[in-house]
């Protein structure tokens, strides 16, 4: 089994980007390994089995490489929450405020049933908005969001607070 330095020891740290004094964290290092990738998956998909989700869901776009195979893992529905105007039928959509402007999500009317246990899964949680804005907008049709699950974690910007009430599973912090 990984440990938590095993996964940063496959992460690549990149300075300066997308901005100086940021240092990021690229997990595409880590999806091309495959002992990595499915160690990943295999123990966010285990932080979740005691739950009984029936939908996960993954917002743009990392999420869908993390929050698909957790869910084909527990053997739930996947539900995609994507930009706006990605997607075909009719959505529910939320709002939400950035540093700078805002931004928003959407989901299919029809992908989340009322009462049904959902689980965010996503690559990361660093200040939360999106995290946020993802269990709201389930929230927002009836669904029980049972917890919010991350690959990695960047534990000083607040995340955690946002989504204060729904239990979070990482595997990885910084």
């Amino acid at each position: 089994m990984y440990t938590e330095q095993d996964f940063k020891n496959v992460i690549r740290e990149i300075p300066d980007y997308p901005k100086k004094g940021i240092l990021f964290y690229d997990i595409t290092t880590l999806v091309k390994d495959p002992e990595a990738y499915n160690q990943l998956i295999t123990q966010l998909a285990d932080s979740l089995r005691d739950l009984n989700v029936d939908i996960v869901i993954g917002p743009e776009a990392r999420g869908f490489v993390i929050g698909a195979p957790v869910a084909y893992a527990l053997g739930a529905g996947f539900v995609l929450a994507r930009k706006p105007g990605k997607l075909p039928a009719e959505v529910f959509n939320f709002s939400y405020g950035l540093e700078y402007g805002t931004d928003c999500l959407e989901i299919h009317k029809d992908a989340i049933k009322p009462g049904q246990r959902v689980a965010l899964v996503d690559d990361l949680l660093a200040t939360g908005g999106t995290a946020a804005a993802t269990v709201k907008l389930a929230e927002k049709i009836g669904a029980e969001v049972v917890a919010a699950a991350f690959a990695i974690e960047l534990t000083d910007l607040g995340g955690r607070e946002k989504l204060a009430g729904t239990e979070i599973k990482t595997i990885i912090k910084y």
